[in-house]
């Protein structure tokens, strides 16, 4: 399972708005998120409007075009377009450190 960390920025005057859509996720969004194989996903926003995600997934290309086939997330994303700067392009990070491979290797 590889852990993956990416980033997005959230227009700062949808700020509040996009905290209480979160809030009350769809129940078929989450069950097809679950079910495209984005594990343990969390977000995290900061006041500026940088959105952190992290999530475990066996394929992140196959886990987006799972959820990218599915009616729910066209919805879904349809209705938070308009949250984002410079659209809804994931900008994924590289793992730079990671104390549980680490420890492992030293042992």
């Amino acid at each position: 399972m590889r852990r993956v960390c990416f980033t997005l920025q959230v227009k700062p005057d949808r700020l509040e708005e996009y905290r209480r859509r979160h809030a009350h996720v769809w129940p078929d969004m989450l069950r097809a998120l679950r079910d495209a194989g984005w594990n343990d996903y969390t977000l995290f926003l900061r006041g500026d409007g940088l959105l952190v995600g992290t999530l475990l997934t066996e394929d992140l290309a196959a886990a987006q075009a799972a959820m990218d086939a599915t009616e729910v997330s066209a919805r879904w994303e349809a209705e938070m377009a308009d949250f984002f700067i410079n659209g809804r392009h994931l900008v994924v990070l590289d793992e730079v450190f990671n104390l549980e491979h680490q420890l492992g290797a030293s042992q």
